[in-house]
């Protein structure tokens, strides 16, 4: 089941092959729960979407059949809260990565809500499904002349004390200027704090890094003793930050599952061999090996922990307008992508 490929009725009556994953990501290219809440379950009730490779657009069909765990990354959960209950009723399993940053004076996310309001969202959807399927997400950590490693912290610090209690886990990373032309691109054009000269000093050096998490340990430390027992965690980073309490992610996490959706034994399984389990005659699950099969996804950065899972947002959809973005070229890019989408099409962009 878990590399199943079976075939499918399109929109248009067409049979077509299709892939079937049993995880689905939604989204690291855009921000299905804030813009594309309504398509996501209109696709999801149809049985399928469709999915373009961005760097060659090859069109690939997937399946909902197989789907048993649905990660959803956001800025704003607020607009997909009313559909959650379908997934409920459907028996598919879901947690939420929500990046709740601070950068509004800065304006690196103009179109986000306030951040009052996207805390008391937090709350909401934590008190809705639980702390421990919410993960807070301070990312990326950017430096400018405004925002010192001091400032991060502070800022940290502030929005932790609202949402404490909340989420057992914090997870951040440093902001990847170098590596990326379109992150680059937009730190110089859309903000006032960078020349082509110096933008690369948005990535904090060695010794902010240090500085960074050494403050995170004490907010930590801070925390604990006030009760709240936070795990923090780098996402994508090769630092080795384990003497300071600060674990490497995994966003699609196999382990995480394992232990909130404990009671699915076909999942917990499925999550150990990466193999849907053969009940016998008498209906009884097979016992679960002693040796974990890890297969790393393949599609993600070398760092990266997370396991297989299968993507379906689009490069250039997202309306945050984030200007430390991969996802997105430009804002006239995703403009005119916009243009194109319906909530009833196959893909994001129809």
């Amino acid at each position: 089941m878990a590399n199943d490929r079976l075939h499918i009725k399109t929109d248009s009556g067409e049979m077509i092959e299709a892939s079937a994953p049993v995880i689905i990501s939604a989204s690291r290219s855009t921000d299905i729960p804030a813009f594309y809440a309504k398509w996501f379950f209109n696709r999801l009730t149809k049985g399928y979407c469709t999915w373009y490779n961005p760097f060659n657009q090859q069109k690939m069909y997937i399946s909902f059949k197989n789907c048993k765990v649905v990660v959803f990354w956001t800025k704003n959960p607020k607009p997909i809260l009313p559909y959650l209950h379908i997934l409920d009723e459907m028996d598919i399993h879901y947690y939420f990565q929500v990046t709740l940053n601070d950068y509004a004076n800065e304006g690196f996310e103009p179109n986000v809500p306030s951040i009052n309001e996207r805390v008391e969202t937090f709350k909401l959807l934590s008190d809705k499904i639980g702390k421990e399927r919410i993960i807070w997400r301070f990312d990326p950590l950017i430096i400018t002349p405004n925002i010192s490693p001091r400032e991060l912290l502070t800022r940290i610090w502030h929005i932790g004390n609202k949402l404490k209690g909340y989420t057992d886990k914090l997870v951040f990373s440093f902001v990847d200027v170098k590596a990326y032309r379109k992150v680059k691109n937009n730190l110089v054009k859309e903000t006032i704090f960078f020349t082509k000269e110096d933008v690369e000093y948005a990535e904090a050096n060695h010794a902010q890094r240090i500085e960074i998490v050494q403050g995170l340990q004490k907010i930590r430390e801070a925390w604990y003793n006030q009760g709240w027992d936070i795990t923090m965690a780098t996402c994508a980073e090769d630092i080795n930050l384990e003497s300071y309490g600060i674990e490497h992610n995994r966003c699609i996490d196999g382990e995480l599952m394992k232990h909130i959706f404990a009671e699915d034994k076909e999942l917990v399984y499925y999550l150990h061999t990466l193999k849907w389990p053969k009940r016998d005659i008498f209906g009884s699950l097979p016992p679960i090996p002693q040796k974990e099969k890890k297969v790393k996804d393949t599609g993600q950065r070398k760092v990266c922990g997370c396991i297989v899972s299968k993507d379906i947002g689009m490069y250039n959809t997202c309306r945050h307008f984030c200007v430390y973005c991969y996802a997105n070229t430009s804002k006239d890019c995703v403009i005119k992508n916009m243009e194109k989408h319906n909530e009833d099409s196959e893909s994001i962009i129809g």
